[in-house]
């Protein structure tokens, strides 16, 4: 039997606490209604028995402290919420404990912006990891030695996995089940549960918003020149001549200061302005393209997937909605 540790943190979001613990015990009830023998020994683990949620709202009762899981096979970090500095603070004692029990060989999953609690181990630098996209500049800017991948759903290196934001830790979930039993019952309880288990990539939820809060003053600039000015075509080039500004020394800045290229940014910005339009307008594509300064209609249809995951046309079947009113 796999014994799972589901941490209690303080300030830990409870649905990404609850939500496993349900998930991973609704396999054991199938298997028992099978008349076979449960898979997994669920436990909730907190640095005490009683855990604070939601600013005092809440109360969560541990089954054990870490003092008392001497041995465990995979440690669920949920979802963290508050200043990520003081709640990192306050959860600091986790860390060794995890640390310990990975290399004892258990497995470290995180859910999330639990995210920023298994990076603090140490455990994923100079690996992957997903966090949810809201949480992305700061998760950077905390752990640079990390490479954050924003579009994941699930990262799964070296018995250490991540997740994306809000509910897709249940689509981990899943996939964690499918790895610890079967096909079939990671399935089974994506039906129970209404879990769309195909799901790979946040990118059609991501609102593209600019990175911001850094102190470059010329890219701040040349940002907010893209923003208001995306309709019309913007070089490289340009933006380093307006600013004097070099090339390389443009496009080094940038990319330091955003996490995006140049090009990627203007991309970024053209296609949240069409995002917007084909959500509440009744524009046809062409329109929306044209609208935010596209005149290939293959390049924005490539770039448009590229971004979102989606075709425009599929972008605004799903969530405008007075298309959903047509169909």
């Amino acid at each position: 039997m796999k014994h799972i540790s589901i941490l209690v943190p303080r300030g830990a979001v409870l649905g990404s606490i609850e939500g496993p613990r349900q998930v991973f015990t609704e396999v054991n009830k199938m298997l028992k209604n099978n008349g076979d023998n449960p898979l997994f020994r669920v436990q909730l683990v907190g640095l005490t028995r009683e855990v604070p949620a939601c600013g005092g709202m809440y109360t969560v009762f541990a089954d054990a402290t870490i003092k008392e899981i001497p041995k465990t096979d995979l440690i669920i970090i949920p979802a963290l919420d508050g200043d990520m500095n003081k709640v990192l603070e306050q959860n600091k004692d986790f860390i060794p404990w995890i640390i310990h029990q990975y290399k004892a060989g258990a497995e470290v999953a995180s859910l999330c912006v639990g995210a920023f609690l298994l990076a603090a181990t140490g455990l994923i630098t100079g690996r992957r990891c997903a966090t949810h996209w809201m949480a992305a500049s700061d998760f950077r800017k905390m752990f640079p030695q990390v490479t954050l991948v924003e579009d994941s759903i699930i990262t799964d290196e070296f018995g250490i996995y991540s997740s994306g934001g809000a509910f897709s830790y249940l689509n981990l979930i899943l996939y964690l089940i499918e790895k610890y039993s079967s096909r079939q019952i990671a399935v089974f309880c994506a039906k129970a549960f209404q879990i769309d288990i195909q799901r790979d990539s946040q990118s059609p939820f991501t609102v593209f918003r600019g990175q911001k809060d850094h102190e470059d003053g010329p890219i701040l600039k040349a940002q907010e020149f893209i923003e208001q000015n995306y309709t019309e075509k913007i070089t490289v080039d340009q933006l380093a001549c307006m600013f004097t500004l070099g090339r390389r020394n443009l496009e080094r800045r940038f990319k330091k200061a955003t996490a995006n290229t140049v090009v990627e940014y203007i991309q970024r910005v053209k296609i949240e302005a069409a995002k917007m339009s084909l959500e509440s307008s009744r524009e046809n594509v062409n329109e929306v393209m044209y609208n935010v300064g596209y005149t290939d209609p293959k390049a924005f249809r490539i770039t448009f997937k590229k971004i979102t995951g989606m075709s425009p046309i599929q972008y605004r079947n799903k969530y405008n909605k007075e298309t959903e009113l047509e169909l």
